[in-house]
């Protein structure tokens, strides 16, 4: 069983991951600024308290870990200002990673990301750019310096994301003329980063995930 970072554990995908892994068995280190109002208790979980953008905090939470999940995720209200969460972290996890020998990391960005944009639908591309264009294009630059660091990444690219619990069916859009948009639940995407923690079938490729 691994030991595992979860970064930006305190909702959305990042807690279902914390729970995901949890059940494989896995050991946890949850790491987000309210860490502490985690309601969960499973004696593989440690809450970590500490700041995705403090150098301190990150290098801290990669002691003795195997694997990195990177699930930050920016409020809604936040979404048509500047948005540099993501490449400001990034920037600060990769070199971090590195130095401490931590080789695999797992990122959730989102479909649309990268080299996934071109598949979104001509009808989707104006609304899709209005309200997530700033968000995107900072997730853009966070995979960016992921691809260029030493690491064992995969990103995960889920579609439109769900409520509701795991049900273990949906779609693993590996290659680019495959993607497309679908929902699926925030559950159902910790279930595969859950599964790819045990067995690591996506390293250096990027994944889109719907139902």
């Amino acid at each position: 069983m691994a030991h595992v970072l979860v970064i930006g554990a305190s909702k959305g995908i990042g807690l279902e991951t914390v729970k995901a892994a949890l059940a494989a068995g896995h050991r946890v280190r949850a790491f987000a600024r309210s860490a502490a109002d985690l309601a969960l208790s499973d004696a593989g979980l440690e809450r970590f308290t500490g700041n995705a953008l403090d150098a301190g905090d990150v290098a801290a939470a990669l002691d003795g870990v195997d694997v990195v999940v990177q699930a930050l995720g920016v409020p809604a209200t936040k979404l048509l200002g500047p948005v540099t969460l993501f490449s400001e972290a990034t920037n600060l996890l990769v070199p971090a990673m590195e130095r401490a020998g931590v080789q695999r990391i797992i990122a959730v960005t989102g479909f649309g990301t990268g080299d996934s944009r071109e598949a979104i639908g001509l009808l989707q591309r104006v609304p899709f750019r209005l309200v997530f264009g700033r968000a995107y294009d900072d997730k853009d630059a966070q995979e960016m310096r992921i691809r260029r660091s030493t690491l064992d990444w995969t990103f995960v690219r889920p579609g439109v994301l769900t409520p509701g619990a795991a049900t273990g069916r949906y779609k693993i859009l590996a290659e680019p003329r495959s993607w497309r948009n679908g929902l699926i639940a925030r559950a159902d995407v910790a279930h595969f980063i859950a599964g790819e923690i045990d067995r690591p079938t996506y390293v250096k490729r990027a994944v889109v995930l719907g139902g």
